[in-house]
């Protein structure tokens, strides 16, 4: 009994003596925004359909993003009503013509709303601009479920398996009487 008693205390000693160290806590869920803000260039292949107020419309999205450059191309059924955007660090520009400031307020009379393009580029991956609040909640997967930012709501609410990643296949977003619903066909994974 003694003989215990002594190996106990003996082991129970030793056992206060060892130091652990625990790592830094580790969020998957970090690395894959810091992946995603530094992504070089990726592209999509969906659709948008908006409801402004009583207003409505469709068209084909082709999304291309390389670094700060981003060139989208909006088209109606049949090609008609096609919109080219380009954005670089000139500013942004609509349809061949030079980037201006007078190139938000042309969009905003063809689309009815105020697009927040500099903000779009990050929703789509599924996460916040780094440069502006937001609140954003996750789902099981470590992917966003719903993220508030700028005003603008977004829902996602469908992810597709893209080489060996989950990215968004359906968002909603919405602010005020807006409501923009994209549904993404293909992605080119960002590098």
């Amino acid at each position: 009994m003694m003989r215990r008693l002594i190996l106990w205390v003996g082991f129970s000693a030793l056992a206060g003596c060892v130091t652990t160290k625990t790592a830094p806590p580790h969020s998957s869920w970090d690395q894959r925004v810091i992946e995603l803000q530094r992504a070089g260039g990726w592209q999509l292949d969906g659709r948008a359909a908006v409801v402004y107020g009583t207003q409505g419309w469709q068209a084909a999205l082709h999304w291309r993003q390389s670094g700060m450059f981003a060139a989208v191309n909006l088209s109606g059924p049949f090609g008609m009503g096609a919109l080219e955007l380009k954005q670089g660090p000139d500013g942004l520009s609509m349809n061949g013509a030079p980037p201006s400031d007078a190139v938000m307020a042309q969009l905003q009379d063809k689309l009815g709303f105020v697009l927040p393009f500099d903000n779009l580029r990050f929703w789509l991956l599924g996460i916040a601009n780094p440069a502006a609040a937001y609140a954003l909640s996750r789902n099981e997967q470590e992917r966003a479920k719903t993220l508030n930012q700028a005003g603008w709501n977004i829902v996602y609410d469908r992810y597709m398996p893209v080489q060996g990643d989950l990215l968004p296949a359906r968002l909603i977003l919405s602010r005020e009487d807006v409501r923009v619903r994209i549904i993404i066909d293909h992605w080119e994974r960002p590098q």
